[in-house]
């Protein structure tokens, strides 16, 4: 028995180096065939195709009919495998956030602080009208409209949560994708955090953030017998 547990340990390990190569060698050469795959990585093709169907399970990667190299032969064209843009992104995950950083650095240069905060302030209207909806009909209690917006949040890729304190409440968001961005322009979090008091219909406190090196990105919600809900406020756009 230990010597299969043994067995199955190597052999899980030994299928992730596969796929790591597998998934390196499409980023590297684009879209190609399993016999294609199965040539280059040295294995069967009865084994590229486990690799193969395991990766298009996890989202990683995905087939479809493609174009012949050689000679067009008889039959139906050869099925080719390219990368997911998930796989892209775990591959290179930082990437997109560099170029956001470019981006919001050029924004600073010429326009200054307040250009960023409206630039966040844009990319979060869109959010804000999606969570808006979804805690429309957790009534007026803070709460209430916390728990709707931690649903709603997890939805949107934050893996939130929200729990009751003696003093009210607190929104826990496990997950942050601007994280990297936001590190150095903490207008995305300021444009955030507005979002949140917005839509729960309260004054809120961030008490931590994932990008200022945090676990956690942690926002009190205090109680308050009445709610009045701020209006989402309008985007301004340059002339």
């Amino acid at each position: 028995m230990k010597n299969a547990a043994m067995m199955v340990g190597s052999e899980g390990t030994a299928d992730r180096r596969t796929r790591d190569r597998l998934l390196g060698l499409l980023l590297e050469r684009g879209a190609l065939t399993a016999s294609e795959l199965a040539c280059e990585l040295g294995i069967s093709a009865a084994g590229i195709r486990r690799h193969l169907d395991a990766l298009e399970a996890d989202g990683l990667v995905a087939g479809g009919e493609g174009t012949r190299r050689g000679p067009r032969g008889r039959g139906r064209p050869a099925r080719v495998f390219a990368l997911t843009d998930a796989a892209r992104d775990e591959l290179n995950p930082r990437t997109y956030g560099d170029l956001a950083s470019a981006a919001l650095r050029w924004i600073a240069l010429r326009g200054g602080p307040d250009a960023v905060a409206e630039f966040a302030a844009a990319q979060v209207a869109g959010l804000e009208e999606r969570l808006r909806g979804a805690v429309a009909e957790a009534g007026t209690d803070p709460m209430a409209r916390a728990e709707a917006l931690a649903r709603a949040l997890t939805a949107e890729g934050y893996a939130a949560g929200a729990t009751t304190i003696a003093s009210g409440g607190q929104l826990c968001q496990h997950h942050c994708p601007v994280a990297h961005v936001a590190a150095e322009f903490p207008q995305l979090c300021e444009a955030e955090t507005h979002v949140i008091s917005r839509v729960v219909g309260t004054h809120v406190q961030r008490l931590a953030t994932i990008a200022n090196g945090d676990g956690v990105c942690t926002t009190h919600i205090p109680r308050s017998a009445d709610i009045v809900l701020e209006p989402s406020i309008p985007v301004r756009t340059s002339a």
